[in-house]
């Protein structure tokens, strides 16, 4: 069995409830949407066959216990299921970065699901795959970056119309970087009370884009 990847790399969780956290990242390469402020452009293509043991090792030889898998978009290649279960298998706590235009309702439970559901301006909207709500799990979190004050309006009517926030443990909310003053959208979360969390990409404040970091 083989995945193609773009990299594999130690860094700290920069997002979502394990912000923070030492983790080990597999990048799988390929992608079906094109979010207009992409940031991981070149994990569309390219990348590296790799063999289900070859990566186990990798990842393994970084020492953490938390492993992010993550893209471009994973699910688009078949082979992430089994990929994931055979992590969760070895005792790693694993969380899944998903673009939600792929069907999560087989993805291992075990698995943290962090699923994107794309706001008006990432230009990707008419992809979001609504039917992945019901598969949601308490343990999953729903992640929204936002644009403007039309991603955030949006953003808090999908909140409230699928009651995310009683679903999932985490309802995350991130502005574009260079495009939404997070003070912005701080003061908004906060005036409409909304049952969410904050988050900026730490990675981003440590290292801006370095790739590996």
């Amino acid at each position: 069995m083989e995945l193609r990847l773009t990299e594999i790399f130690h860094s700290l969780q920069g997002e979502a409830r394990t912000v923070g956290r030492p983790t080990v990242f597999v990048r799988l390469t390929g992608c079906p949407q094109r979010c207009v402020w992409c940031d991981t452009e070149y994990a569309f293509s390219g990348g590296d066959k790799w063999t289900l043991d070859a990566i186990l090792e990798e990842v393994a030889s970084h020492g953490a216990n938390y492993v992010t898998v993550t893209g471009g978009e994973p699910l688009a290649q078949p082979n992430c299921l089994p990929l994931l279960v055979a992590l969760c298998d070895l005792g790693y706590e694993v969380s899944l970065e998903t673009g939600g235009a792929m069907d999560i309702s087989q993805v291992d439970e075990r698995v943290s699901v962090v699923m994107d559901l794309k706001a008006p301006g990432s230009a990707e909207q008419h992809n979001n795959r609504l039917e992945n709500i019901p598969h949601l799990r308490r343990h999953h979190q729903v992640k929204f970056v936002l644009a403007d004050r039309k991603d955030y309006d949006w953003a808090r009517f999908m909140l409230d119309q699928h009651q995310l926030h009683e679903r999932v443990e985490d309802v995350l909310f991130s502005p574009v970087q260079g495009q939404l003053a997070p003070g912005d959208l701080a003061d908004w979360i906060v005036a409409d009370r909304l049952p969410v969390r904050f988050q900026l990409q730490l990675h981003k404040l440590l290292w801006n884009d370095a790739r590996g970091r």
